[in-house]
């Protein structure tokens, strides 16, 4: 009995926290991915949004949608806790305050509740004139040595529109589950257990 239900497909549960500065796109794109046919406005998050999302057969995944305003910000940490991966949203095309988003970026990252957990930063609104692109966060940002500890990603996007989108879940599903332990662990454990 114990090896049947060893083999059984469980969906995993995944806590995503989506941050970034106020009116980077954060909720536009959560919405664009959950309702993808549907016309929508978003405004300014005040507080917080949670979505549940189905991206795959084996993870679900439930994100956190933060919002980005200087007096939020001092309570994201407030949401760091069991997280298993991370969306930094960055307005690509808000070069004033490119900045200080990288400053926020680091600042989360430094966090212990979030050490090690795969990242995935979304390079929104490269529709606009003058944006940044992946490779200029990547080196703005200086990725390659603060994620040096965890996978990481950074994908172009344009949130009201949703291109990009799915490429950016799709990346973060697959960094979430090489942290997760393998199948044949998970069964070795249960046929332990049940000697």
């Amino acid at each position: 009995m114990g090896l049947s239900t060893s083999r059984e497909l469980k969906t995993k549960h995944v806590r995503i926290l989506m941050l970034g500065l106020d009116g980077a796109g954060k909720s536009t794109l959560l919405y664009k991915l959950k309702f993808s046919n549907t016309e929508f406005v978003t405004a300014s998050t005040v507080g917080f949004n949670v979505e549940m999302l189905q991206r795959s057969k084996s993870i679900a995944l439930t994100v956190w949608d933060v919002g980005g305003q200087s007096k939020m910000r001092q309570l994201w940490p407030f949401y760091f806790q069991d997280t298993d991966a991370l969306m930094f949203v960055v307005d690509c095309a808000d070069t004033q305050r490119m900045e200080a988003s990288r400053i926020e970026f680091e600042r989360v990252l430094k966090h212990k509740c979030l050490k090690g957990i795969p990242v995935v930063i979304i390079a929104n609104k490269q529709d606009l004139k003058g944006a940044f692109s992946a490779e200029e966060i990547t080196r703005s940002f200086h990725l390659k040595r603060s994620c040096s500890d965890r996978d990481w990603y950074v994908q172009p996007c344009c949130a009201k529109t949703g291109e990009g989108s799915s490429v950016a879940f799709d990346t973060l599903i697959s960094l979430v589950k090489k942290k997760m332990p393998s199948k044949d662990e998970g069964s070795h454990t249960k046929i332990q257990e049940d000697r």
